[in-house]
């Protein structure tokens, strides 16, 4: 009989994680540092209640994944234990390679995607494990044989995005984001070694779609919640900045080190072990330390953006369909500049211009599959019963101080 640790999650009850090397991994010091990496960043500053963390995702994707398996296995799809043993690795691992604040600073520490630093981690565990996280990690790249594993954990109805909305709708109170992730896991099946969903769950489809387009311009993308990033990012690249011109400012040892240091793909390809030991012990509090401390700085830059962050002061942010005139980006740039009296050059760091783009459905990436009745296997776009919102939504947007 296989034990396991039972922990009562919000989202779902009691969920299990199995002894062996997947608890072993969970009270590992790199997966416990999720514990202190919030899962939406500053959202909590339009939500209150959205304080949870990448552990709790990761927890609750690999919950979703055990119950997939168990519905793959009752109708009759061949899983070995070590295939389902990978398939739970690879998505308890998928995130840890996450740094502070999530998706925030991802580009600013340094130009080296989560995804990757999730492999080194796995790489790294799998020589301390002598080759248990193989599978893990040839599903995790899509390398494995059986496509329909590497699906459930990075596709468009992988167990990543079925947590990720249950519980950011969960905790932010946004019930325009609650999905049936229990009767769409029922609805799964395999096809010709590729993951679908049995055409009964077709619906259940439609609204996980039209939920995550919601959850995206209500929550990720909330014209609020997007202020307050770009004010911690353009805060990091002044501090990145004032660090580069040698002078040193107050940072835990591991922020400092991201401060002097900007390590790419083929530093962490040849120097791994030092640089997740350094990533390792970097997390939100780091962030939010140096920025009480730069409050105090004497870059009245630094100062004003640090202080603004920390005390909610957030920039106003206009939303646009249409990119902004330079007309009127001209003269919001001239009302700054008179009303923060600084050198125009820094001007980049207060007026903020960009757009996001949103998508919910990709009709060109691997599609979602519907198994009909007949036995035939369609995508689902496909399908005339349901409205797919694959169209792709683009906004403008101009983010600068409320000027009184």
């Amino acid at each position: 009989m296989n034990k396991k640790k039972i922990l009562n999650d919000p989202v779902y009850g009691f969920v299990g994680i199995p002894y062996g090397i997947i608890f072993d991994l969970v009270e590992h010091p790199f997966f416990q540092r999720l514990r202190r990496i919030k899962q939406t960043s500053l959202t909590h500053l339009v939500y209150p209640g959205a304080l949870h963390t990448r552990f709790h995702h990761a927890i609750g994707a690999l919950h979703l994944m055990q119950q997939t398996i168990d519905v793959l296995r009752s109708k009759g799809v061949e899983l070995t234990e070590a295939e389902a043993e990978g398939v739970c690795l690879a998505i308890l691992l998928h995130d840890i390679g996450h740094g502070p604040f999530s998706h925030t600073l991802e580009h600013t520490l340094m130009e080296v995607t989560h995804e990757s630093i999730s492999l080194y981690f796995m790489e790294y565990f799998n020589e301390i494990y002598k080759g248990r996280l193989d599978i893990a990690i040839k599903i995790f790249k899509g390398q494995y044989h059986k496509p329909f594993l590497h699906q459930l954990v990075s596709g468009q109805l992988d167990m990543d995005r079925m947590d990720y909305l249950s519980r950011d709708s969960f905790f932010t109170g946004v019930h325009e984001g609650v999905i049936g992730y229990s009767r769409i896991i029922k609805m799964l099946s395999v096809s010709n070694g590729e993951l679908v969903v049995e055409e009964k769950g077709i619906y259940s489809i439609e609204k996980f779609l039209i939920a995550r387009r919601l959850m995206y311009w209500q929550v990720y993308l909330h014209k609020t919640v997007l202020s307050a990033e770009l004010m911690l990012i353009v805060a990091f690249r002044r501090a990145k900045d004032i660090s580069k011109e040698g002078k040193k400012l107050p940072a835990s040892p591991a922020l400092q080190f991201f401060l002097n240091n900007e390590p790419t793909a083929t530093d962490f390809e040849s120097r791994r072990d030092e640089l997740l030991a350094h990533f390792s012990q970097l997390d939100d509090f780091d962030v939010v330390s140096a920025l009480k401390a730069w409050q105090n700085s004497d870059d009245r830059l630094l100062a004003f953006l640090s202080s603004s962050i920390i005390n909610r002061k957030l920039f106003r942010l206009e939303f646009s369909d249409t990119p902004f005139e330079k007309t009127y980006v001209d003269t919001v740039k001239e009302k700054v500049h008179q009303w923060s009296e600084i050198d125009r050059k820094y001007l980049p760091y207060l007026v903020l211009e960009g757009k996001e783009s949103n998508s919910a459905y990709r009709k060109f990436d691997d599609e979602i599959k519907i198994l009909y009745k007949d036995g035939s296997v369609k995508p689902v776009s496909s399908s005339v019963a349901i409205h797919l919102p694959h169209q792709e939504v683009t906004k403008y947007y101009l983010c600068y101080p409320k000027i009184k």
